[in-house]
């Protein structure tokens, strides 16, 4: 045609074709091409690489649209069903990209990804790559900044904190990947039962993958931290509002990387995000242990979860052993020690640990009638009786109703106090050397919550009373088969924290026990008018005292004491996200567990209003307006618009809870990544 090759003014050509402009990022190099809106991505990219005529591997690549934030993968799509036209430009990159990992036990990690996956894909390729089970239980942080420090200094206290920078991973390659019976029940321990030290057969996950680096445990053992100083310069949020704030870092599980706009080379946390752990095998999971126990490690240093100071001595004093038989286990590997494993006694170690790490006389009882509590309990309401201390009743604990009688004769009576405790929020108040041990319940009630305390005399009764309490919580009576372990956990977690009465037995205060790196800055500030030696020696001493407690655990044992010590603090898995709840004007705290909702005053950190999954009927979004709303069976409905946070975050924990409940019930190993995805994308 006469025309062909005439600009029009629109852009376009006379012949129907137009320039569309393509930036090859391994070159830097801008590209031009005459095409027309019916060719398809496929036929873009081929020509692309016909007139670039460099001889590489261009398999991996594929063209991102910049402006719209979207992969073109469905090299099938025409340009005008994509909606491409001459005013787009488009990047021909590498969908896999570097990306620096920190763990949770802060080592960082390079790893090579594919930036245009799902982040659910590519952190399940990545915890497949660093033989961690069950990938949906993590997502990626990205990193909270310290809004006390200016950038540039930020970034280089980020420099120093890099311990350790790790070889290239490529997820797919590699033994540790392909290996068909990874996540088998079949396959090799991972560490010897008796003592905690890795086994010489793990080598064969790793084999040649530069992982190992001489040390195929390298993310299953436990590193010291190296100086008080680390502890300094990493961010503490010093209150809950901050603490919501940190989780707007969370990345929406269903886009890819480059739609959330994470470079190449940038850095973010693997995490986990759902504290609801499904079969923690410490047999086959010794770097899921392990990691799991430097996120708990770290939490309690950085003050994310408060704890109390006994509860801190006896952390530190759990620190200090898994220090110690770590470097022992190390040192076993490099002299190439091999032990000799029964496996018979083997297995029934590993089930004594996975069953809670205690040996535990739970025998059954009459199942023809549902177990009972009586004893005297002193009772406190402190926003009704705020000038009056406990009194005592004689009180009965029957299905999931505590009854209050004045006295024990009046049992049989009608009780002065009644209290149901479904749905109620549980919160232990303990001082083992002040023999305090109170139960706090908050108990939901039409126009919020109703405070009551009680008061137990001795450790048994507070653990009998606490585990039924928690039980009821839930809706579940003391016949449920999980009653005496309960009870037997809150026990053992009691005796963790006693201190030894024999000085005698004390192992002398040496220097690698650095108590700097064990307690939190919070505990260090209570002395900050005495010197520092005595400072130093006056914590060592304690937590060599509380030492005693754990001194004979294995390895492997102490992690998983640590874990459980974890959950039962009653901060433990809470994640805060401010909100806004219909009706009200001011921002409040709304936190997501892995079994129910809960209304949180954020100046007083009380709980105003807990919901249940277990009661919930169903959920949705509004996304215009950005609101949540919660339908329950027996009680009003629950919405509420999110501030400073995406509502898809918010939306993607009710998914993954409910999802993460719903296998763990049914026992059922088997991810289905589709249903998880439908859950927690908001199109089921």
């Amino acid at each position: 045609m006469a025309l062909d090759g005439i600009r029009m003014p629109d852009g376009c050509y006379a012949d129907g074709t137009w320039e569309l402009k393509m930036n090859v990022t391994d070159l830097n190099k801008d590209v031009s091409l005459r095409v027309t809106g019916e060719i398809h991505i496929g036929g873009v990219m081929l020509k692309l690489v016909e007139k670039l005529d460099v001889k590489k591997d261009w398999s991996d690549h594929a063209l991102w649209w910049e402006k719209k934030k979207t992969w073109l993968l469905k090299t099938h799509w025409t340009l005008d069903k994509y909606g491409i036209q001459a005013d787009a430009r488009l990047l021909f990159t590498p969908q896999h990209k570097l990306l620096r990992l920190q763990l949770p036990n802060m080592k960082h990690m390079k790893v090579k990804v594919n930036f245009s996956d799902r982040v659910f894909k590519a952190v399940t390729d990545s915890c497949k790559t660093f033989n961690i089970r069950h990938p949906e239980e993590l997502s990626l942080l990205r990193k909270p900044r310290d809004p006390k420090k200016k950038k540039k200094k930020l970034e280089e206290s980020e420099e120093e904190t890099l311990e350790l920078e790790g070889p290239l991973l490529t997820p797919g390659s590699g033994s540790i990947y392909s290996s068909p019976g990874l996540y088998s029940k079949t396959m090799t321990p991972t560490y010897d039962s008796r003592d905690g030290s890795p086994l010489s057969p793990t080598s064969a996950w790793f084999g040649d993958s530069p992982l190992s680096e001489g040390n195929p445990s390298i993310l299953a053992v436990s590193q010291p931290i190296s100086s008080p100083d680390i502890l300094v310069k990493l961010y503490k949020p010093p209150s809950l509002l901050d603490k919501a704030k940190i989780n707007q870092g969370w990345l929406d599980s269903s886009r890819s990387l480059m739609e959330q706009d994470v470079k190449e080379n940038d850095v973010l946390l693997l995490r986990f995000k759902y504290h609801s752990f499904f079969d923690l095998n410490p047999k086959y999971d010794a770097i899921r242990v392990n990691q799991l126990y430097e996120q708990a490690k770290w939490a309690i240093l950085l003050e994310e979860i408060e704890c109390t100071e006994e509860e801190m001595m006896m952390f530190a004093a759990l620190q200090y052993h898994i220090n110690k038989l770590s470097i022992m286990s190390s040192d076993n590997h490099m002299n190439n020690s091999e032990k000799e494993v029964d496996e018979v006694d083997a297995a029934l170690s590993d089930l004594e640990i996975t069953l809670e790490g205690g040996k535990t006389s739970n025998t059954l009882g009459d199942i023809t009638s549902i177990p009972e509590l009586a004893d005297h309990v002193k009772v406190f309401k402190p926003k009704k009786l705020t000038l009056k201390g406990p009194k005592q009743y004689w009180c009965t604990f029957k299905d999931i109703t505590i009854s209050c009688y004045k006295s024990r004769e009046e049992a049989h009576g009608i009780p002065a106090h009644q209290m149901n405790l479904r749905g109620c929020e549980v919160t232990p108040d303990v001082n083992i050397s002040g023999q305090k041990f109170n139960i706090k319940l908050l108990i939901p009630v039409a126009d919020g919550m109703n405070e009551i305390w009680l008061r137990c005399d001795t450790e048994k009764q507070y653990a009998q009373w606490m585990a039924a309490c928690r039980l009821a919580s839930k809706g579940k009576t003391m016949a449920d088969s999980s009653y005496n372990l309960e009870v037997q956990n809150i026990l053992s977690f009691l005796k963790m924290q006693h201190m030894n009465p024999d000085p005698q037995i004390i192992e002398p205060i040496t220097t690698d026990i650095n108590p700097e790196c064990l307690v939190s800055p919070r505990y260090l500030k209570k002395y900050k008018n005495k010197q520092p030696g005595y400072i130093r020696d006056l914590i060592s001493a304690r937590i060599l005292e509380a030492h005693q407690n754990v001194a004979q655990m294995s390895l492997i044992e102490a992690k998983m004491r640590f874990i459980q010590a974890w959950q039962s603090l009653p901060e433990f898995g809470i994640t805060h996200f401010l909100a806004k709840f219909q009706g009200s004007k001011r921002e409040e705290l709304i936190g997501i567990t892995y079994n129910r909702l809960i209304r949180i005053d954020a100046s007083t950190r009380d709980a105003i209003k807990t919901w249940r999954f277990s009661n919930m009927k169903q959920w949705n979004v509004n996304w215009e307006i950005k609101m949540v709303t919660v339908e329950f069976a027996d009680e009003p409905s629950l919405s509420f618009t999110c501030t400073e946070v995406d509502c898809k975050v918010v939306h993607e924990f009710i998914g993954g809870y409910i999802f993460l409940s719903t296998r763990a019930k049914d026992q059922n190993e088997s991810l289905d990544e589709e249903m998880f995805y439908k859950l927690t994308s908001g199109w089921v």
